[in-house]
């Protein structure tokens, strides 16, 4: 089952990083709030599988 926590980790990492570069360029408040929940989201459950199958 790590394949998908890796994958989860990888997503939010890449979200992560999606709201630096929004942040940046000054998107909508909403659109970054959004973001950084699915980010947090997708961490959170990536790590959580890793605890809990393994």
């Amino acid at each position: 089952m790590t394949g998908l926590s890796t994958l989860l980790i990888v997503v939010g990492l890449f979200l992560a990083g999606g709201i630096y570069s929004f942040v940046k360029q000054q998107m909508p408040k909403g659109l970054i709030v959004l973001l950084s929940i699915a980010a947090a989201m997708c961490l959170v459950a990536g790590v959580v599988r890793l605890e809990v199958w393994n």
